[in-house]
């Protein structure tokens, strides 16, 4: 066989993820107060789009100019029929591009570092008609907008700039990022490596201990940032669970340091901050909670489910100021630049349209799976993952999880976060089934609640009785969830019921 140069043409596909559709996957994962401010800041950088009357309305009043059958910004139909499953897979496909350039989306904002992620540049507070935020004060900034006003600079590139936007859209009101990192990654279609770049810079803001993946991370940064991260220090911070447990004979042997030395590393840490988003107005600890959703039993025992139109503004183009501004485009570059704001406007208002679908349809499961909890209780909940509701409603598992990501849902049991309904399952004592973990909180809350100063119940007492309630735990298991509630041991429980008891 002969070797040489020559020409072939193949053809294959290709996932990409276009602004649009990241824009669309990121909407996801906000709460209804923060939909809120993002529509405020469309409603800022298109003059097309107006709010409509409620987030439940109908389309525009029927005298309204309609909208003209123009190629340039109408997308075509192959592409709304499958809005619905690109958002799902977070990705779009190669070939079911918008008729407009993406790259030329958004370049009229000033938020040039957070354009690429539908300007996500902060939440400031919003300005709906019931909205239950109790904010400090007008100036309060939120952690969101601190950090996006840092990237640019931190940044080397646009587009290590844009990642670290995303990043910093992932954090929760205490500023750790709560995805895994590779999740992120996929996400974006780009190597681990260079999101692992992207959180360093995020890392490297202020304050410091942002972007931590846990608690032991944020002190080590906030360590590092105070150039106390020796090794004695290290040690100390990789073992919290002993110092929280009161091992302190232990951690000086680990930490290598004696007393006065300990002393020393106690106080150093005590001054770090655990929760560095909380001090921000935008994610504050002083607000209130607005549910996302709500949920009313029905006369035929069935569930009526909602979404919060009082936080939930609705989006409308202004059809008519749209064919005023085209008749008095001057020139070819005018009425392009047109084209491009009611294609923008169009794909946000179908995001915004998919995003409430999606929410209702993965909280119509959880209600569903959960339907004991929400009649009889706690006792009631059972063991959920994300992957059994993804697989019952046909959704990717990233989907999910983003849906119920900083959202809450009101029922007539209280204000949940849609997270609290996953729970792990262990099993249950006469080996049918499983039963949720936080069943079995609740029932070690309730046990150690009503314990006399003098017959206080050791973690074998706990198991059998949990045992005599159909709840089939190891000791060690007992002793976890106990001290994920935050419970001491029956030594401190006993010292603590006698200190109550001379009070």
């Amino acid at each position: 066989m002969a070797l040489g140069p020559r020409l072939d043409l193949r053809q294959s596909q290709q996932l990409v993820m276009t602004p649009q559709l990241q824009q669309a996957i990121k909407l996801l994962a906000l709460s209804n107060l923060e939909i809120e401010t993002f529509i405020g800041e469309a409603l800022a950088a298109n003059p097309l789009l107006e709010l409509g009357e409620s987030a439940g309305g109908e389309t525009p009043a029927p005298d309204a100019p309609p909208e003209p059958a123009q190629p340039e910004y109408v997308a075509p139909a192959r592409e709304e029929a499958a809005v619905d499953q690109m958002i799902d897979e977070g990705l779009a496909a190669a070939d079911q591009p918008l008729d407009i350039d993406p790259a030329a989306l958004d370049t009229d904002r000033d938020t040039g570092d957070g354009a690429l992620f539908g300007g996500d540049s902060g939440f400031p507070a919003g300005s709906g008609e019931a909205s239950a935020i109790d904010m400090p004060g007008d100036a309060a900034e939120s952690l969101a907008a601190h950090l996006a006003a840092q990237v640019g600079a931190a940044a080397q590139d646009e587009r290590s700039a844009a990642i670290a936007m995303y990043l910093v859209g992932l954090l929760d009101e205490a500023g750790y990022l709560t995805v895994p990192l590779r999740d992120a990654a996929h996400d974006l279609a780009i190597p681990l490596d260079e999101a692992e770049a992207a959180l360093a810079l995020v890392q490297s803001l202020d304050p410091t201990g942002v972007g931590a993946r846990d608690l032991a991370e944020c002190l080590a940064l906030q360590a590092r940032e105070a150039d106390r991260y020796d090794p004695c220090m290290a040690r100390l911070i990789d073992n919290l669970d002993l110092l929280a447990k009161g091992g302190i004979k232990q951690l000086k042997r680990i930490c290598e340091v004696d007393d006065e030395d300990f002393a020393d590393m106690l106080a150093e840490l005590r001054g770090y901050d655990p929760k560095p988003g909380l001090r921000f107005g935008g994610n504050g600890g002083n607000r209130a909670v607005v549910p996302d959703i709500l949920l009313r039993p029905r006369a035929d025992g069935g569930w009526d489910i909602a979404l919060n139109q009082a936080s939930l503004p609705r989006l409308v183009i202004n059809r008519s100021y749209y064919l005023e501004l085209r008749k008095g485009c001057p020139d070819k570059a005018a009425r392009a630049w047109l084209s491009e704001k009611l294609a923008d406007a169009n794909w946000l208002i179908k995001a915004l349209d998919q995003r409430q679908k999606t929410i209702l349809k993965v909280t119509a499961e959880i209600v569903r799976q959960q339907d004991g909890f929400f009649r009889r209780g706690v006792l009631e909940l059972k063991p959920l993952t994300l992957k059994a509701v993804a697989e019952a409603i046909d959704m990717h598992e990233s989907t999910v999880s983003r849906v119920t990501a900083n959202k809450y849902l009101h029922c007539a049991r209280g204000t949940f976060e849609l997270k609290y309904f996953f729970s792990s399952g262990v099993a249950a004592a006469d080996g049918a089934g499983a039963v949720s973990a936080e069943a079995v909180k609740a029932q070690i809350k309730a046990l150690t609640d009503a314990e006399e100063p003098g017959a206080i119940l050791s973690d074998d007492a706990l198991v059998d009785l949990l045992r005599a309630r159909g709840f089939d735990l190891a000791r060690r298991t007992v002793a976890k969830y106990r001290e994920a509630m935050g419970i001491g041991s029956s030594v401190q429980r006993r010292r603590q019921k006698a200190l109550e008891a001379v009070r």
